[in-house]
């Protein structure tokens, strides 16, 4: 099948290598005419395993291509997709403006049927946009164009989106029921009919509930994750262990193991926009999600949690301290800054009068742009970006652990006692096992399991 994808960003990077790998043809449209060159040039603009390899073999197979030709991209496919970037505005809603921009350029280019895919996240009623600005668009140039807007949104997780994408365990859509309702989707069902050989994938839907389905899913996973933070910090306080807690209740069928870790917090580009822009919706009908208000307070609470376990343990008066962190991005396999809770450790670290040796296996340099942005140049002196791990430790007063990635969950801890001034580690991820770490002779805070450190 012929399908464009407008936008190259996460969604839309992954989803057009992805379904070039099916043997489609796909036309990948951006404004951006710096990311169009990377891409054509070999280069991925952002950092997911394996799909660099996925998107230089359908490249080099004449299954997908990168052009800022707008009319080029509305012409090559009947399956249009929207993966464009949805920012959160100032008052918490979506930011529709790429997403009805598209629209309208399908509306002036257009010729002959089209369906429409809205697969950005969208608030509910988004379709209802999209279709009057295409038909707005028409109507402008005396055209009356068949067209058909689906919903279909994303559920990849950052650092195993192609893995996702290839293997999803649902496939949502949502679209309406008049004939050209009816067209798209045979249209859909033909384009993931290798999704469903082994099972039934798909869950067909009208499409505000299509819509809404996204934003619920991610609200609820930012629940949990709320949930057990929020019992993380009592646990610390009563003298139980997190980690207990989370496998007694975990082993419940009804309750599950996902998405019950206690940490620093969630960031990312989803789940803060998604809680915020449901939050928003609510209140356009005079509604208050009261859970998804506690969730978001919490969260934002959550993020300081490092910051604060410093604080109790060297001081408030940081000044003359020198600390190492391990971890930057929001999530292990991503280079994702956005919202990551390394940006609220490092810069109370930094107000407090402290330098920071900070290292990540991938984040690096996405970590050094959004932190000039945080803290200004002049503070960026204040950080030392490390080789290796390792490297962090000289002359630090502790370890702070903030991203979970594998390579720090079997480190030497002779050596890391040797290099740092005092044998700390403050776990944001809970890492490591608090009686080990005692019998290390290292003195180790985790979130929600200072009971076994106090023994």
């Amino acid at each position: 099948m012929k399908i464009t994808i407008i936008g190259t960003g996460y969604v839309g990077l992954v989803t057009g290598a992805c379904l070039a790998e099916l043997g489609n043809d796909v036309f990948c449209l951006d404004v951006d005419q710096k990311k169009i060159d990377l891409l054509n040039n070999g280069g991925i603009p952002i950092h997911e395993p394996g799909l660099e390899e996925v998107v230089a073999r359908n490249r080099a197979a004449g299954r997908i291509r990168f052009s800022t030709d707008v009319a080029a991209s509305v012409a090559h496919g009947v399956l249009q997709f929207i993966a464009v970037g949805t920012p959160p505005d100032e008052d918490g809603s979506a930011d529709l403006q790429y997403v009805l921009a598209a629209a309208r350029n399908i509306g002036r280019h257009m010729d002959g049927f089209k369906v429409i895919v809205d697969k950005s996240t969208v608030p509910v009623g988004t379709a209802d946009r999209v279709a009057a600005a295409i038909r707005e668009e028409l109507s402008a140039r005396g055209g009356n164009g068949e067209f058909s807007v689906v919903s279909n949104p994303e559920f990849l997780k950052e650092g195993a989106a192609v893995e996702d994408f290839m293997r999803p365990d649902r496939i949502v859509i949502g679209h309406d029921d008049s004939p050209a309702g009816q067209r798209a989707r045979d249209m859909m069902k033909l384009l993931y009919a290798p999704f469903n050989r082994n099972h039934e994938r798909t869950y067909w839907m009208d499409v505000r509930s299509a819509e809404f389905t996204k934003y619920a899913a991610n609200a609820m996973l930012a629940t949990r994750i709320s949930f057990m933070n929020e019992l993380a910090n009592l646990a610390d306080q009563v003298g139980a262990d997190i980690e207990a807690v989370r496998q007694g209740i975990g082993s419940d069928p009804r309750i599950g193991y996902s998405f019950l870790y206690a940490g620093a917090g969630y960031g990312g580009s989803c789940f803060p926009k998604d809680v915020q822009a449901l939050e928003r919706t609510a209140r356009q009908y005079d509604r208050e999600l009261l859970i998804l208000q506690a969730v978001e307070a919490v969260n934002d609470r959550q993020k300081r949690v490092l910051g604060d376990k410093v604080v109790s343990r060297f001081g408030g008066d940081l000044s003359g301290k020198h600390f190492a962190v391990w971890g930057l991005a929001f999530k292990p396999n991503t280079d994702d800054m956005r919202e990551a809770p390394s940006r609220v450790l490092l810069q109370e670290l930094i107000e407090r009068g402290a330098t920071v040796s900070v290292y990540d296996p991938v984040a690096m340099a996405e970590a050094r742009r959004v932190l000039e942005l945080d803290l200004g140049a002049d503070k960026m002196s204040r950080i030392r970006f490390a080789e290796a791990p390792m490297d962090t430790l000289d002359g630090a007063q502790a370890l702070v652990i903030v991203t979970e990635w594998k390579a720090f969950r079997s480190p030497d801890f002779e050596a890391i006692k040797a290099r740092l001034v005092n044998p700390v580690i403050i776990d944001g991820r809970n890492l490591y096992e608090p009686g080990l770490m005692t019998q290390q002779g290292i003195e180790y805070h985790g979130i929600g399991r200072s009971i076994l450190t106090r023994k």
